[in-house]
């Protein structure tokens, strides 16, 4: 992963479902006079992601709002259909779910975890950050796989 501690987070075009349908939102638009914790794995409705990640922070939400976050989002290379049908899945309204559609933002910061033996193709590694006003301010990167650094119950105890 290219991105560190420290560094701004990069301006990339992600898509979220609106009222109108698929829309593109730039990263500043989402991060910036903000504390984030952005949430990537590597594709919706899959099972480590669905029977563990994504519920994690359904229950711990709360607890990390009042640690200062304002909002959680999760990324993932799905289109903004699947992603808005994934969030649905769990009558989950307060997370936020944007699609790296076509793979911006993984090729960007070289997060890529490669799925293809599985039929899945290149997706984005499993990892959890805080971005602060636009900074990179921690990051749980998993380096590939598992599910331990980035789950919601370590991440609160850096909050």
């Amino acid at each position: 992963m290219k991105i560190k501690v420290g560094d701004c987070f990069p301006q990339i075009n992600f898509f979220m479902m609106s009222d109108k349908g698929p829309t593109s939102v730039k990263s500043t638009e989402l991060f910036n006079n903000k504390k984030i914790l952005l949430v990537s794995v590597p594709g919706a409705f899959t099972p480590t992601c669905s029977e563990q990640h994504l519920p994690g922070y359904i229950k711990l939400k709360n607890e990390i709002i009042s640690k200062g976050i304002d909002k959680i989002y999760f990324v993932s290379v799905n289109d903004p259909f699947v992603m808005q049908e994934w969030a649905k899945s769990f009558n989950e309204d307060d997370i936020g779910f944007i699609a790296d559609s076509y793979g911006d933002f993984l090729n960007d910061i070289d997060a890529i975890i490669d799925l293809t033996s599985i039929g899945l193709g290149k997706r984005l590694s499993r990892f959890s950050m805080v971005i602060d006003n636009g900074l990179v301010n921690l990051i749980f990167d998993e380096e590939g796989g598992g599910l331990d650094k980035s789950k919601a119950e370590n991440v609160l105890k850096f909050l």
